[in-house]
């Protein structure tokens, strides 16, 4: 699947995909998934943030997404979804991923709908 094309002037940068219909703050929603490797997570350079949370690696990627993608911010809600390969997702990853759960349970009135999202 290519990314969509045309959310940028310049640079070329584009998130994995938006959403066609306004979702948060009447504007689109635009997100970019990254998966941190195995190899990147036990690096040298990560070393010392994962010693101290299993999710600092995610939250890292997630960091640099945002920044990445803050030109984006003045036309479409960014939202990064970050995962580390051995498991923990960024903190704001699993926040997304809770509203979103609620926002499905609302309409499909299912109320297990977080819990199929959370699951891994």
């Amino acid at each position: 699947m290519k990314e969509p094309a045309g959310l940028f002037q310049s640079g070329g940068k584009r998130p994995d995909d938006c959403t066609l219909i306004p979702c948060r703050g009447g504007r689109s929603l635009a997100w970019d998934v990254t998966v941190s490797s195995t190899d990147s997570t036990v690096a040298a350079s990560y070393l010392i943030a994962a010693s101290y949370t299993a999710d600092a690696v995610a939250d890292q990627a997630a960091d640099r997404k945002c920044s990445k993608y803050t030109e984006l911010s003045s036309s479409h809600e960014f939202q990064p979804v970050a995962v580390e390969s051995h498991g923990p997702l960024s903190d704001i990853t699993v926040s997304f991923l809770g509203e979103l759960g609620r926002k499905i349970t609302n309409r499909s009135g299912n109320p297990l709908c977080p819990v199929f999202l959370s699951d891994s």
